[in-house]
């Protein structure tokens, strides 16, 4: 981490646009500056469809931040969906320009510029590489090679390749709302070190992020990041069913969910009488058994557990995962989901405990956890977004103006 670094993320989700402003304190820790929302629908199942809407909410939420904190926002960071992402493995190995003088960043930066050189398919365009591990010439794994006397080692990373044509519509996207994309990030990378326990980052474990209309998965061994995807289905979908089979408005149907959110029928205790008080199309309420409410959470949940089950066992990675840990507002204020989540996929399934989950409002989490890890990463000069300062009374920001930005080790 740069200390004094700004940061600001931008998250583009199925029922909102969400922002963080974080400044990277005297501890190398994450300062909140700013946290700001503003509904929005322009994304469905994973797509863009409606540009404007999204443009509109993109604006309203900068104008807030730049309210709040007398900044001026000329860029941000932004999560992408696992749809739109392929991940390529590389490993390099890198000559050290003087072995008497250690590894130095110079040495890694090159590496890492390296381990760009593949082939990259038609249609996709790289947009990160994570330095997994780095491996001394005695075979010694370090995360953190700078330093060390070795005359090469061995850079395991990820490629991160994006869909060029969904860039061009969120870059465009972004310049209706006179900004400009720092980078993007996706969302279960971005949050494995927020949801995930110190032993679980360890652990061979696939993240499910579900969401209001979407499911973002992650796949990681240890800190490998080895598959990510996006099932089109979330906690609207279960709201909009339980809607239209009883016949009652949306309003009510998102009421009942969280009042009686129960996963698993088995699971009732008491199978008692709901009065449903928007019946459309007829003179009167009218009275359900619990039961019957369940049964609908039921059959959706277990429709989105058994897309994600066929998704990593058609991608070969179902056999490499150990745990599964569930986190979004969508699926966790639900009881037992995680118990029909190990009866379909046959995988322990556990609701995120990770230690930073509990310090964060769960509709900033995403957004929260893209600042974290930009501010987090390794080796990179600069991170700080493009902002002006509009006070002359502030000390704790630099001239970003005049950074040379390094996101991208370019």
């Amino acid at each position: 981490m740069a200390i004094g670094d700004v940061i600001v993320g931008i998250d583009i989700g199925t029922s909102k646009v969400s922002l963080i402003i974080g400044e990277v304190n005297n501890f190398n820790q994450v300062e909140i500056l700013c946290s700001t929302n503003q509904p929005c629908n322009g994304i469905k199942k994973g797509k863009i469809t409606d540009e404007n809407e999204i443009v509109k909410a993109i604006i309203k939420v900068v104008e807030d931040a730049e309210c709040d904190t007398n900044l001026k926002i000329n860029s941000a960071y932004l999560t992408i969906h696992g749809k739109y992402i392929t991940i390529v493995q590389n490993s390099v190995i890198k000559e050290v320009r003087d072995k008497y003088s250690g590894i130095t960043i110079k040495d890694v930066s090159s590496a890492i510029m390296q381990a760009k050189d593949i082939d990259v398919p038609e249609g996709m365009s790289i947009i990160d590489v994570v330095a997994d591990k780095f491996i001394l010439d005695d075979g010694k794994p370090v995360s953190d090679p700078i330093g060390n006397f070795s005359s090469k080692f061995t850079l395991k990373s990820q490629v991160v390749l994006a869909d060029k044509e969904y860039m061009r519509q969120l870059i465009g996207i972004f310049k209706k709302a006179d900004l400009e994309i720092d980078g993007l990030v996706p969302i279960t990378l971005a949050e494995r070190n927020l949801v995930l326990d110190t032993h679980e980052l360890t652990d061979n474990v696939m993240i499910l992020d579900v969401g209001a209309g979407n499911t973002d998965i992650g796949v990681f061994e240890g800190s490998e990041f080895i598959y990510t995807n996006t099932i089109p289905l979330g906690g609207d979908n279960i709201t909009n069913d339980i809607a239209l089979v009883l016949n009652i408005s949306h309003e009510e149907a998102d009421k009942l969910k969280k009042q009686y959110g129960l996963a698993m029928k088995s699971y009732i205790d008491n199978n008692n009488e709901i009065l449903l008080t928007t019946c459309k199309n007829e003179q009167s309420s009218r009275a359900i058994k619990s039961s019957e409410l369940i049964e609908i959470i039921e059959a959706r949940i277990e429709e989105i557990f058994t897309l994600i089950n066929r998704d990593i066992t058609m991608q070969g990675v179902k056999s490499r995962i150990n745990n599964v840990i569930l986190t979004g507002q969508g699926i966790t204020n639900i009881s037992k989901s995680d118990v029909a989540g190990k009866v379909v996929l046959n995988i322990p399934v556990k609701i995120s405990t990770g230690r930073g989950i509990s310090t964060v409002r769960p509709g900033y989490r995403t957004v929260y956890a893209l600042v974290r890890y930009i501010a987090s990463r390794q080796f990179a000069k600069n991170v700080s977004s493009n902002i002006d300062t509009t006070t002359e009374k502030s000390t704790i920001f630099k001239d970003i103006l005049e950074k040379v930005k390094d996101f991208f080790y370019s």
